[in-house]
């Protein structure tokens, strides 16, 4: 009987098996051994085989989906068509993966993220102290329409004095005198 698994799977199984075996076998040694059979099965060629020859046998997507534990899209999308076209797939899906975000980077104040990070409280929080008036924040639209809220902190400098500050609630619903317990929120 031939082994279908990669010499590089085979070993990185082995590993996992000597330290499950192992009674005092360190934790993040079988952290690093279980991520690395993983990532060799997925990645071994045996995979692709068992398809193929699932495939010449009879069987479907839907059944080869079922034992890979995928959708019949998702099996179709990693090992239907010839050796070039899946590469050429899994080349597109990488290149899409490493596109820079979207979000510009050069918009004024910060995100509710970036605020409240640097203020040491949650993103909730940021949004109380502008609905307070402590915090100012605008909404910045760009040419194309897409729209982002900017939290100024004390010191930032505003994008124009003619804009109006935006609140998260509308005005009837703001206090209008503070409480005590209000003053110690800062």
């Amino acid at each position: 009987m031939s082994h279908f698994l990669s010499a590089q799977t085979a070993a990185a199984l082995a590993t996992l098996v000597a330290l499950d075996a192992a009674e005092s076998a360190p934790p993040l040694e079988r952290m690093r051994a279980i991520r690395s059979v993983l990532h060799h099965l997925d990645a071994d060629p045996a995979a692709l085989a068992s398809v193929r020859d699932a495939l010449a046998g009879g069987s479907g997507w839907p059944e080869i989906a079922d034992a890979a534990g995928l959708k019949p899209t998702a099996a179709k999308w990693r090992w239907q068509g010839t050796d070039a076209e899946i590469a050429a797939r899994l080349d597109a899906g990488r290149k899409r993966s490493i596109r820079p975000s979207t979000v510009p980077t050069d918009l004024p104040g910060h995100s509710v993220a970036e605020a409240a990070a640097r203020l040491g409280i949650t993103p909730q929080a940021v949004y109380l102290q502008v609905s307070r008036g402590r915090l100012i924040s605008r909404t910045v639209e760009l040419a194309d329409g897409r729209s982002y809220k900017r939290v100024f902190l004390p010191g930032d400098a505003l994008p124009s004095t003619t804009e109006q500050p935006t609140t998260e609630q509308p005005a009837t619903e703001q206090p209008t005198t503070e409480h005590a317990s209000d003053q110690t929120l800062e």
